[in-house]
């Protein structure tokens, strides 16, 4: 079985990919962090990331696993590396790449062949994984993924202000969702929840339950 979790930058669907894989015992597949590895692959190599052609080069000679909670890249953990904030500028660039998109969406579905997985990103349920059983799009108010994300990089000795941060979530939603390539939305069959007012027990409860429905239905 397939899950898919899509939504823009700090609307809490990593958090809630994450906690879900763990309530249902399914495998966890953070795609994000593979276009923050190719971000961070590119930026260690002192490749612009406007650099398309580079970029795609890039993108299909590294290597990208996972171990526990920790992510791997050509055999160096970057758990904490890709999560700066340049590194997200710069996955936001590379990821409208159809060379880097081609890559990555290969190796997303290798790794759901035959195991049951919640797989989050921004085009899970409408290009990678058109036929999941289950696909929800998460959504909140850009001021509160702000927030969330000035404290999630609190800590990191970044020198950035929420309100730096919600000007770059604002161009960031607009190249994400203006991109020829994936671009971020919906899939028609999506259940959308806004998670602005609500804590993470809430939305893994929402989840959780849609998904219990479905494999129930499934199973008649």
């Amino acid at each position: 079985m397939i899950v898919t979790i899509d939504g823009p930058a700090g609307s809490g669907k990593s958090t809630a990919a994450r906690g879900l894989s763990q309530r249902l015992g399914f495998e966890f597949l953070d795609t994000g962090a593979m276009y923050r590895c190719v971000a961070l692959a590119v930026l260690n190599q002192g490749i612009d990331p406007a650099d398309s052609q580079s970029v795609g080069k890039v993108s299909q000679r590294i290597r990208i696993s996972f171990s526990d909670a920790h992510v791997i890249l050509n055999g160096v953990d970057v758990t904490q590396a890709i999560r700066t904030a340049e590194v997200s500028e710069a996955a936001s660039m590379v990821a409208q790449y159809p060379a880097v998109r081609e890559a990555l969406v290969d190796l997303q579905r290798q790794a759901a062949e035959g195991v049951n997985i919640v797989s989050e990103g921004r085009d899970q349920g409408t290009v990678v994984f058109p036929d999941a059983l289950c696909k929800f799009f998460l959504i909140a108010d850009p001021e509160e993924r702000a927030r969330r994300r000035f404290d999630e990089m609190q800590g990191q000795d970044q020198e950035i202000t929420q309100e730096e941060i919600l000007q770059q979530i604002h161009q960031r939603d607009q190249r994400d969702e203006s991109r020829t390539v994936a671009p971020l939305k919906p899939a028609d069959d999506a259940v959308e929840i806004n998670t602005s007012q609500l804590s993470i027990e809430e939305v893994l409860d929402q989840l959780e339950q849609t998904v219990r429905e479905r494999q129930a239905a499934s199973a008649e």
